[in-house]
């Protein structure tokens, strides 16, 4: 096309002549400038007329609500995941904004790393997409095409070696949460110089002002050509500075998609282009791909989809959701809509609105003929070369946002006055004047409420910025209505109905239980504790009441936050169509994970007996136990498999006739597996105390039902003398190992303790025997007295140039090592010393000689013939049994007792219970 025939000939000359005057390399600059005119010109010229707009723009959606009224297109074809057309009719039931969304769990053809799979697309109502599509969803005759690549082919195009980028993270992007977001219309610089060169000459601080002043300002109030002009040229010149490659070749191979689908469905609907409308963004309406226009003959093959199986449906969203997944200013979504609507007033334009919306003004007036479609004229000439026409000051505005704006600070705790009032409209106008604005901006308003009104900053008060974003609109948002939920959301809400709230709210409610008064509620109880399970833990949060193996709560009281968590409600759906089918899922879905522990399966064992209550499903996921502990070659989460299996093992003891199978050969097969893995565990430097402990917690407390069932204790005798640890801490948890045994009596133990403790040269690692002690009260419960006894004795003993610098380390060895035992070793220690502090210098040690007591010296000797006397009238002794209790028939002693001298040796070490019988007696 040359000069003369094109109506921007005039402009790309002036262009041309500028770059050979301005530029350093007018070669490079003059290609540019006219590569600008003739993408703008290539737009205009196409058959198929093509709307370009930006995201979330007031002034795109300004355009497309005249445009559509003049124009009232047969077909639009919408910049959108044509997988998600279906989702569109749902938006009815709905209050803005929310977002369309695919969600994928079982993915095939990606990596499994990337699973979930989430896409999203937020509609908020000042869009030019929601325009559109409420104009279609709501005339007659008018057809809705979504032309933009599948949510297959969002994840098909990234990069496979490594995870797709995600746009913002879980707690800036909210109810977004991590989902891919889908940009309509995304106009940015991806040059950086650009945009930071852009921003410093226009004064402002974020791309987000900058856009509002230089591009929504001037054609909020532009007519149609104009905009459409302006917008393909700021389209084509962020695309031809652009830098990043990776994104562009995505970009091009989305717009060959979408010309293809284009011309498919043209030639198979027989459409009339003239009246079709191409919406699409800005920088996809410069296309230079050679699959542009309905002219072009090149072919694109489209790739099939995987066999991935998406789930669609909506979820809640909200304009700093938006925000912060898109990368905009905060409070840029808020101001926008302010933008929108004072426009709408000052136009008297009335926008498209789907039928039965909630917060859904008055629908629109009856659609005037349309008007016949002109030849573009030259509108970039005269926008480029004057100056935009400056909006008055609307000092009523003004007066009004500065006198909310100190109301709603003084509310917030701020000390604002009438005076920071006028300091805010004073400052506004200045600052607005700097930056060669006729009418301040909200962006002006907000910098000035800042400067004059937050003074300080006060942890956990709202920030001054915030209470303008408030004051401009606040963060909207959305809400799915009940018709649009998939059928395990209304499950969940019918299910829940007996407790009275309106889950929709955001706040915080609170629901009380009685189910002794009221068992109708037992339901809503356990799916509450389900719920608890499955959803984030401020969602449903328990504030009375517990359930554990064999427990119930009598009475509950629950905080409840469905409204602010429904997308988490919404994405349960498409797990499955019930919460009971969530949660075997996951839990078959964690034990099966090739991460899993046997302390995994244990606790989903735990959790399928608490939540769902089937035998056979817990049992499934206890043969996974077995498989899991066996395969086991660290012993990390003894602690972890022994706490829980002592848990199941006595909910089931105590609640079934007899232990399931799967327990059963736990225990054989962790009784082996801990045997064998014992003395490595003993020697390995990477396995500490609490976890060689646990082995022998296991091993003692699962010993009756291994030996039982099959299992050899020569096994755990071997193991135990086959370990040779070193450390310290070790050492002492082998001694108590083998007292258990039988193989180290106690006088022998306390003779190797008393050997320690009169070593100066193992004094500094004296801490650590005591912390082996005190772990061994794990598997050997029955030495906790004698823990106390080697902790006193370390006390009593050690000098105080030795104790002192020596209890730092005893204490903080303890707390790290041993800290969820030491309350069991001061509850001994409460048992063994003296309540008062006058019994204690009276008290004697029971580990300590006790000298024999006068009244033990003086006790009458048994002698033959006192023997001889008891044998010839035993009814004295059997009435004396009687009075006892005891049970049982008299024994033949050999001469002299020899046959009982153990007997004879304890009661003349300790007389006083031969005493206190006597003493009844008499």
């Amino acid at each position: 096309m040359t000069d003369q025939t094109s109506p921007f000939g005039s402009l790309r000359g002036q262009l041309l002549d500028a770059a050979a005057v301005f530029a350093d390399s007018p070669v490079a600059v003059s290609d540019i400038l006219a590569g600008l005119v003739d993408d703008v010109d290539r737009a205009l010229r196409e058959k198929l007329e093509i709307f370009p707009v930006c995201h979330h723009s007031p002034a795109s959606a300004l355009a497309m609500v005249r445009r559509l009224r003049e124009k009232q297109p047969k077909v639009i074809y919408l910049e959108l995941c044509e997988d998600l057309r279906p989702l569109l009719t749902e938006l009815r039931n709905c209050k803005l904004p929310v977002a369309v969304q695919a969600f994928a769990t079982d993915i095939d053809g990606f990596p499994k790393t990337w699973a979930p799979l989430s896409v999203v697309a937020p509609i908020t109502e000042a869009s030019a997409e929601y325009q559109a599509i409420s104009y279609a969803l709501e005339t007659p005759g008018v057809e809705l095409v979504l032309v933009d690549r599948s949510t297959d082919h969002v994840f098909q195009w990234a990069p496979k070696e490594e995870e797709p980028e995600k746009s913002g993270k879980e707690a800036e992007a909210g109810l977004h949460g991590d989902a891919v977001g889908v940009e309509i219309g995304d106009l940015r610089p991806r040059f950086a110089e650009l945009e930071e060169h852009l921003l410093h000459h226009g004064k402002v601080r974020h791309w987000s002002e900058w856009w509002d002043q230089y591009v929504e300002q001037p054609l909020s109030g532009a007519d149609y050509d104009t905009y459409r002009q302006v917008m393909v040229l700021i389209g084509s010149l962020f695309r031809r500075l652009n830098r990043d490659g990776g994104r562009l070749a995505v970009d091009e191979d989305r717009e060959r998609y979408m010309w293809t689908r284009i011309r498919e469905h043209l030639s198979t609907s027989e459409a009339d282009p003239a009246d079709c409308l191409y919406v699409c963004g800005a920088f996809h309406a410069a296309s230079r791909v050679e699959q542009f226009g309905l002219d072009s003959t090149a072919d694109f093959e489209i790739s099939p989809r995987t066999q991935t199986k998406w789930l669609y449906g909506l979820i809640p969203s909200s304009h700093s959701a938006i925000e912060a997944q898109f990368g905009l200013a905060p409070g840029s979504v808020s101001i926008a809509a302010a933008s929108w609507a004072k426009s709408l007033t000052r136009t008297k334009l009335t926008p498209f609105q789907l039928a039965g919306q909630k917060g859904a003004r008055k629908r629109a007036a009856k659609l005037p003929a349309p008007k016949p479609v002109g030849v573009p004229a030259d509108k970039l000439s005269a926008f480029l070369s004057q100056p935009p026409a400056l909006d008055e000051l609307d000092q009523a505005e003004l007066l009004g946002w500065s006198v909310d704006i100190v109301r709603l600070a003084r509310r917030n705790g701020y000390l604002a006055s009438t005076a920071d009032a006028i300091a805010v409209f004073e400052t506004s106008i200045l600052l607005a004047g700097i930056r060669n604005r006729a009418r301040p901006t909200p962006y002006d308003f907000q910098d000035a409420a800042i400067t004059c009104i937050e003074k300080d900053v006060v942890p956990g008060r709202r920030d001054v910025r915030r209470l303008c974003e408030i004051l401009l609109g606040g963060d909207r948002v959305g809400e799915v209505g009940y018709d649009a939920l998939p059928p395990l959301a209304k499950d969940v809400y019918d299910r829940l109905k007996p407790l009275g709230l309106d889950l929709d709210k955001r706040t915080i409610q609170r629901a009380l239980l009685d189910l002794n008064a009221n068992p109708e509620l037992v339901p809503c109880s356990d799916l509450l504790w389900m719920l608890r399970y499955l959803l984030p833990s401020d969602a449903v949060r328990p504030i009375m009441g517990e359930r554990g193996l064999g427990e119930r709560s009598i009475q509950e009281s629950w905080d409840l936050s469905f409204g602010k968590h429904q997308r988490s409600i919404i994405e349960l759906g498409y797990e499955g169509i019930s919460i009971e089918q969530v949660l075997e899922q996951r839990l078959r879905r964690s034990v099966w994970d090739p991460k899993a522990t046997a302390s995994t399966a244990l606790a989903a064992v735990e959790d399928a007996v608490l939540f769902l209550g089937s035998r056979r499903f817990a049992d499934e996921l206890g043969a996974r136990a077995v498989e899991l502990l066996a395969a086991e070659r660290s012993v990390d989460d003894a602690p972890e498999v022994l706490r829980r299996i002592r848990r199941l093992m006595a909910y089931y003891r105590a609640n079934e006739p007899e232990l399931p199978a799967w327990c059963e050969e736990f225990a054989t097969s962790g009784y082996a597996h801990y045997c064998t893995l014992l003395p490595t565990a003993f020697v390995d430097d990477d396995t500490g105390v609490r976890q060689v402990a646990a082995m022998l917690g296991f091993l003692f407390s699962m010993e009756s039902v291994a030996l039982a069932l099959g299992c050899d204790r020569a096994q755990l005798e071997l193991a135990v003398l086959q370990s040779h640890p070193e450390s310290p801490a070790k050492v002492a948890l082998l001694w108590a190992a083998r007292h258990q045994l039988g193989l180290l009596p106690m006088a022998e133990l306390r003779s190797r303790c008393d050997e320690l403790l009169g070593n100066p040269l193992v004094i500094p690692s004296y801490p650590q025997y005591i912390t082996g002690f005190v772990q061994a009260m794990e598997p050997v419960p029955k030495l906790s007295g004698f823990v106390v006894e080697v902790i006193s004795k370390a006390f009593g003993r050690l000098p105080d140039n030795v104790l002192l610098p020596w209890l730092p380390k005893l204490i903080t060895t303890l707390r790290d090592q041993a800290g969820e035992l030491v309350p069991l070793l001061v509850r001994e220690a409460g048992r063994t010393f003296p309540g008062t502090l006058a019994a204690v210098d009276s008290w004697t040690p029971p580990w300590t000689a006790r000298p024999a007591t006068a009244a033990a010296a003086a006790a009458p000797v048994a002698s033959e013939p006192v023997a001889e006397l008891l044998r010839a009238n035993p009814a004295a002794c059997d009435a004396v049994a009687g009075l006892l209790g005891c049970e049982g028939g008299w024994q033949e002693l050999s001469a002299g007792g020899a046959g009982h001298r153990e007997v004879s040796a304890l009661l003349a070490e300790h007389p006083e219970p031969a005493l206190a019988l006597a003493g009844l007696l008499t």
